[in-house]
């Protein structure tokens, strides 16, 4: 904060850096190959920096009322579409959470000098069931300890492996061992193949159908959450000037560690053996042993894991209390609002608890880890880019029924300029939910009709529930809860 109280452009910058960037995104973006500079360039251009800057102008605006997304959308389109955007952000989180400790259990099996414990979907669904009950628990019990595990899991768990493997990296390429990402992928060497061309690595993606880019859905997941801090607009000196430079420098910032991470995870394995758990541990091991520090394999494997479940612990009561400000406005049943005494809402958790641990159980009855990953990653995406087609619809119909409406912050341009970025934003976000629904032609996800029908099922079940709440709400149940 800088000495008026103000916040400045940096502490902004660093807070969006701190809610976007995760690890577990590397493997992903490795995978691609040479690829991954298209896919990230786009998941900036076309995502991360327009969700910035519209919610930028919706936090500005709404910042005394509170409810981020709830409140935005309800003042554009009425509470049930308000309701369902706040729902849709809080069940996002509740389907993300299986991979990111799918992630944790894949680091933990390099700690136990096992690396075969990560493509077990048994081990992987145990992990996930364990270290979820126990967040839950704790986060009942009103420890800090969660507040804790989130400070020194950032810094040690997520910075500090970051730093190291892109180290690492930059030393393994001066010493002139293989580029792998340089080298064309399986795909694309059959794909171009049959077309009688010379294969290559391609920095645009070999375009063969839909499935071909599937992975995009999942990397646009990896830049969600910059709206959560757009509250603080009008804590700045001059939003006007000061936020869009935060934003800018917070997506610089996060596209040097997502490029130079998944660079350097794809340099030092094929992208065709590259784990969408275990991907990092997998560069890490060949790294280490490289570099005669082969020793440090477990090491990094329990702080990547410590990083993974800090972030768990951090959110576990966070976007719950979201869905529990709906409660003042009666909009969910009166026992979800229950809270405990220690003024936990116990009902929403133990829900979230129940949901978690039935999507758990698809690693326990799929083969491949990676696909059970990667669907529900899937699923995640196609939740939360619905609440952003909403954000972007919402601050258009904002700018035509609410002109006077005071704006710390508004995107450039009038009208025409925030019809421009809002677009532009829902243009990139309809086309990764559209391809987010079409099995990746790199993985072996077996069965796709399955692949297709889980994850459709998933957005039908997850969208429809909010809209049969509001549908089915009593006048009584603001009452109640009051």
């Amino acid at each position: 904060m800088a000495k008026s109280g103000k916040m400045t452009i940096f502490t902004l910058s660093m807070m969006t850096v701190a809610a976007v960037v995760s690890l577990r995104g590397l493997p992903l973006m490795a995978k691609e190959g040479l690829s991954m500079i298209f896919y990230i360039l786009f998941a900036a251009v076309m995502f991360l920096i327009p969700a910035s800057l519209v919610a930028a102008e919706l936090g500005g605006a709404f910042g005394e009322k509170g409810g981020g997304v709830y409140t935005w959308i309800k003042e554009a389109f009425g509470s049930r579409w308000g309701f369902t955007a706040i729902w849709l952000q809080w069940i996002q989180n509740v389907v993300w959470y299986p991979t990111v400790l799918a992630f944790a259990a894949s680091a933990l099996a390099y700690l136990f000098m096992d690396p075969n414990l990560a493509d077990s979907g048994p081990y992987t669904g145990t992990v996930i069931l364990v270290c979820y009950w126990a967040a839950t628990f704790l986060t009942l019990a009103g420890s800090d300890v969660a507040s804790k595990v989130t400070k020194y899991g950032v810094i040690l768990g997520t910075l500090l492996p970051g730093v190291v493997v892109i180290v690492l990296g930059l030393l393994w390429a001066i010493q002139g061992n293989p580029i792998h990402f340089l080298e064309p992928s399986a795909a694309v060497v059959a794909a171009e193949q049959l077309a009688g061309q010379a294969p290559h690595a391609r920095l645009f993606p070999h375009l063969t159908g839909l499935g071909s880019v599937a992975f995009l859905a999942g990397i646009v997941l990896l830049f969600a959450g910059v709206e959560v801090h757009a509250v603080h607009a009008n804590e700045m000196e001059n939003p006007g000037k000061e936020f869009p430079a935060s934003m800018f420098l917070a997506a610089a910032i996060i596209l040097c560690l997502f490029l130079a991470g998944s660079m350097a995870v794809a340099a030092v394995i094929p992208a065709k053996d590259i784990s969408l758990t275990a991907g990092l541990m997998q560069a890490f091991k060949q790294l280490l042993n490289t570099f005669g520090l082969g020793f440090l394999t477990p090491v990094m494997g329990l702080l990547a894991a410590f990083g993974a479940i800090g972030g768990v612990m951090s959110w576990v009561g966070g976007p719950s209390r979201g869905l529990l400000h709906t409660a003042n406005q009666g909009e969910i049943p009166p026992f979800m609002a229950k809270v405990n005494k220690n003024g936990v809402q116990v009902n929403i958790l133990l829900i979230q608890a129940i949901i978690v641990s039935a999507l758990a159980a698809l690693y326990f009855i799929m083969d491949n880890v990676s696909v059970a990953f990667f669907m529900l990653s899937a699923m995640t995406i196609t939740l939360y880019l619905v609440v952003y087609i909403l954000m972007y619809a919402a601050a258009i119909r904002l700018r035509i029924t609410h002109p006077e409406l005071p704006r710390a912050y508004k995107v450039p341009g009038g009208f025409a300029g925030m019809c421009g970025v809002a677009g532009t934003g829902l243009v990139g976000v309809l086309f990764a939910l559209v391809v987010g629904f079409f099995p990746p032609t790199n993985l072996p996800v077996g069965n796709p009709a399955l692949y297709v029908g889980l994850v459709c099922a998933g957005m039908v079940v997850f969208v429809g529930l909010p809209i049969l709440i509001n549908a089915l709400k009593k006048p009584e149940w603001k009452q109640e809860i009051d």
